[in-house]
């Protein structure tokens, strides 16, 4: 066979976010596309600030050479300086600037981060539900990922974490705010989550790194925080992108940050580096670090985003629809009716309405509804989410 035995299962069992897309798609065609409600994909329906279309143009425009050849693996020194500077006042950490990897968004540098972390058959722990990528994140790097189901609220449920624990664990990924459900874990969980990775560390007789994903942190409500993590864990690593709070997710653009602290920083730090080159990314796009440099703290209107959660939110809980109201990101996470997602996503389908079956992201009974859609989308959908509901509980 042309094609290896882990692609072709991995394409049977390929995202649901994208199999929901493309179902939208063939659904478009038949009934029109205003007809169709999609709440499938997470892709921010905010434009860039203008500052930033600005600061491209400006950089362009600008005298000198170069601006588009190669750089060092790990980014321009000057770009560099200026993250280490802005997560250090963050975390309340000092952070070298040599501890910053620029990366081709998120995934980049989550797959050089296990790439470089990673032996064939060690684990990964995370908590359900996750995104979804993350099974083939690690498999790509011949990892195994380990699910733990969250509590009730959706917390991490660290009790659960630490059983699943083996001396086969070299990391754990969190994800605040929650890709899918939207929850922002408490500082008082993360501080939790960070004792018991170090007794557990101490215990197995080797580092549990953290890798905190944080692409929707400063997509938060209600005048929350997301908890730092550095100064709580010393083998932390911070990964994030751009493409959330900037609405620039084509454009592949973000960051890795170690922790100073970490064991054997060094080491760890030249690995990113290196697996940034040989996994074939080289070197995040050169324009973009240069404006990215710029933008740093700032996002677009986050206030149009949580406008766009209360609507969802009161529209499905007058219906009767069960969840936990997101603290952050762009995310609904309401629970099936009966508790079979399969049916809900096919209840909904029935009155052209696109979510993801939780199942997608390690949860099933759940499911996911998208919100940074329009305004038009969100208000379409009302009558046909109550009829849905009541066909599901008949």
């Amino acid at each position: 066979m042309a094609v290896s035995s882990q692609i072709i299962e991995s394409m049977k069992n390929s995202s649901w976010i994208r199999k929901m897309f493309e179902a939208g798609a063939e659904l478009a065609a038949k009934v029109g596309a205003e007809n169709v409600f999609d709440f499938t994909l997470g892709n921010p329906n905010i434009e860039p600030p203008e500052e930033f279309r600005q600061k491209i143009i400006d950089y362009i425009n600008a005298p000198g050479k170069g601006k588009f050849g190669y750089m060092a693996n790990a980014g321009y020194a000057d770009v560099r300086e200026k993250v280490a500077a802005y997560v250090g006042g963050i975390e309340n950490v000092k952070i070298p600037a040599g501890n910053v990897i620029m990366t081709c968004g998120a995934a980049g540098g989550m797959n050089s981060i296990l790439k470089t972390i990673l032996n064939p058959g060690d684990n990964v722990i995370v908590s359900a539900p996750f995104f979804a990528e993350y099974t083939a994140y690690v498999a790509n790097h011949c990892g195994k990922l380990v699910a733990v189901p969250c509590k009730a609220d959706l917390d991490l449920d660290v009790d659960g974490l630490e059983k699943a624990i083996s001396g086969k664990t070299v990391a754990m990924i969190m994800n605040s705010p929650n890709n899918p459900s939207g929850r922002v874990y408490p500082a008082e969980t993360v501080r939790k989550l960070a004792a018991m990775l170090r007794r557990k560390s101490a215990e197995i007789g080797h580092a549990i790194y953290l890798i905190s994903d944080e692409p929707y942190k400063k997509i938060i409500f209600d005048g929350r925080t997301v908890p730092g993590t550095f100064a709580e864990y010393e083998n932390a690593i911070i990964c994030t992108s751009f493409s959330k709070d900037l609405s620039i997710p084509g454009q592949r653009i973000g960051y890795t940050v170690v922790n100073p602290k970490a064991e054997d920083v060094e080491t760890l730090i030249n690995g990113i580096v290196l697996c940034t080159r040989i996994l074939g990314y080289v070197n995040a796009p050169a324009i973009m670090q240069k404006v990215v440099a710029d933008m740093l703290g700032k996002s677009v209107d986050i206030s149009f985003y949580e406008k766009k959660r209360d609507r969802i939110c009161e529209i499905l809980g007058k219906i009767g629809y069960e969840f936990v109201k997101p603290e952050g990101a762009f995310y609904l996470f309401p629970k099936a009716p009966d508790g079979d997602d399969l049916k809900a996503v096919e209840a909904l389908r029935n009155e052209n309405i696109l979510v993801v079956p939780g199942r997608g992201f390690g949860c099933p009974g759940y499911f996911r509804i998208a919100f940074c859609v329009s305004d038009a989308v969100i208000e379409g959908s009302a009558a046909g989410f109550e009829r849905a509901f009541k066909a599901m509980n008949k």
